[in-house]
């Protein structure tokens, strides 16, 4: 029998696991940044992994699972052959992803280009064209690993799923550490971990859709009236996934005309991605289907409350992390990042977009809280009309600032359409009937944890000036951080006790099980 979801524990088993993912994906761009600074090889291996992530983002968790996973809800839901359905979309998700691969390899040049055509007249295009023939295969086992990730997701099995991207992280931490040991090039050792690493993932979920009882095996595609209601419904998805990595597209294009801004970017991106992943990955993985499985049975009221301790769970983790990163961004950058080929320069462009991202951070969250109301109903097509208007104000803004902001352009670009995104979704979400109201109790609370957030924020300017001595430079450090971080969560939570934000009977409603 399948386990009831319960979205609280739900979050915490993602949550965690995605956190366990996030503290290893420092410490491996820690090692790259100390290895290779922000110099060419260090940006040519960015490029060329990125290539992969954009289409598996565009492939599978972005089109494929958020068309999949509601489906396959609903054949669990009702007994109607949901095994079957889902080895068909196995077999089906394989085919393409595969000729991709292969297509990939043959134009990499213009691939390479199109992520970063700044790189065109130097000597990082050779490496990245390289590096990216070597990698582009994972595409294939990380989007079959998505797949059965949406599978075991859909029956309340999140451990395995969530636990996937850890092996990512520690595959490359232990390259890192043999090419160090082994004298091989750092370039070319990360490029073959990562291979290495999809190939792990997709073994370690495959497993665990065996042992939940289904087991997916490739066989010969075909187009059964299932598989074509699934490519009509994944088809708007695929295209707002496409939209997302035009805007990405466009970031990389504007940074790979500024020497060092591609690495720079990148790890400014690792920092808001902590939360952004913690909180906002782990609630779309597990609102989803959630919300599928509420509104088939017609309960409007609970898949109302779900949406909004999903929003108010969002807004008490996220809101302090993004004032945090916006009043710190360079204590952060400059203890976990400053050592090595990465230099004080590199720390003071990076914070920059730290700060710029941070203040987006709110709007991506939240829009993974909105955004499976409408895939819950199979209504793809409006989130990608919101994604392309979207796109327009990150390309206007991106590009049309880069002279005036050079690299950080990107970066604005980014988080001012991560607001458009969220304003466009919630205006939206009016049409959609009461499960898509705010409650009373959020709006309650939401003005106070801004209110808490932005006390925080204050304390922590002052004491990052009174810890500055042992936040530069000082073998202290990180216990410098440590004591500034624990500092800033102490102020927030007696905030938020002392406002109503939060009580502890709150915080056990939402861990309790």
């Amino acid at each position: 029998m399948i386990r009831k979801i319960r979205l609280a524990a739900g979050f915490f088993t993602v949550g965690v696991w995605t956190l366990a993912s996030k503290v290893l994906g420092f410490v491996r761009d820690i090692m790259i940044a100390s290895a290779l600074g922000s110099g060419p090889v260090a940006q040519a291996f960015l490029i060329a992994f990125a290539l992969p992530n954009m289409f598996r983002r565009f492939f599978a968790e972005g089109a494929f699972n958020t068309a999949f996973v509601p489906m396959f809800s609903k054949k669990i839901e009702a007994g109607e052959g949901a095994e079957d359905f889902a080895r068909e979309a196995f077999s089906g998700l394989a085919s393409v992803v595969l000729a991709t691969v292969l297509l990939g390899q043959v134009f990499m040049p213009f691939l390479v280009l199109a992520m970063a055509s700044g790189f065109a007249d130097d000597a990082r295009f050779a490496l990245t064209v390289d590096y990216g023939r070597i990698v582009f295969p994972y595409i294939l086992f990380i989007s079959l690993a998505a797949l059965l990730s949406g599978v075991l997701n859909a029956m309340g099995r999140f451990a395995a799923a969530a636990a996937a991207p850890v092996l990512l992280n520690i595959i490359l931490v232990a390259a890192l550490y043999l090419a160090a040991m082994m004298g091989w090039a750092v370039g070319v050792a990360l490029s073959w971990a990562v291979l290495l690493a999809g190939v792990a993932q997709m073994l370690l979920v495959w497993w665990a859709a065996r042992r939940a009882g289904i087991t997916l095996l490739p066989r010969w595609p075909r187009l059964s009236p299932e598989m074509k209601r699934l490519a009509i419904i994944a088809f708007p998805a695929a295209l707002a996934g496409g939209v997302v990595q035009v805007n990405l597209l466009v970031g990389r294009q504007v940074a790979s005309y500024f020497d060092g801004a591609v690495a720079w970017l990148s790890y400014a991106d690792r920092l808001y991605q902590l939360p952004l992943g913690v909180v906002g990955i782990a609630i779309g993985v597990v609102l989803l289907p959630d919300l599928s499985r509420r509104l088939r049975a017609g309960d409007e009221a609970g898949g109302n409350h779900s949406l909004n301790r999903a929003a108010e769970f969002s807004l008490a983790l996220t809101l302090p992390a993004a004032v945090a990163l916006m009043v710190i961004p360079y204590s952060l950058v400059s203890v976990l990042f400053e050592r090595g080929a990465f230099g004080a320069g590199d720390t003071a462009a990076t914070a920059l977009a730290v700060a710029i991202y941070g203040a987006g951070l709110p709007s991506f969250v939240l829009a993974k809280v909105l955004a499976p109301l409408f895939f819950a109903r199979e209504d793809t097509r409006t989130p990608f009309r919101f994604a392309l208007i979207s796109m327009l104000v990150n390309a206007v803004l991106a590009i049309g600032l880069s002279p005036y902001f050079g690299y950080l352009a990107a970066a604005i670009g980014t988080s001012v359409a991560g607001w458009s995104m969220l304003a466009l979704l919630w205006l939206g979400s009016r049409k959609l009937g009461p499960a898509a109201a705010m409650d009373a109790r959020l709006r309650a609370k939401a003005p106070r944890l801004l209110l808490c957030s932005l006390i925080m924020g204050a304390a922590l300017l002052v004491a990052a000036q009174l810890l500055s001595p042992w936040l530069t430079g000082s073998p202290l450090r990180y216990a410098a951080l440590a004591a500034l971080v624990a500092f800033g969560a102490i102020i927030y939570a007696i905030s938020a006790m002392l406002t109503g934000a939060l009580r502890p009977s709150d915080l056990k409603a939402m861990l309790r099980k």
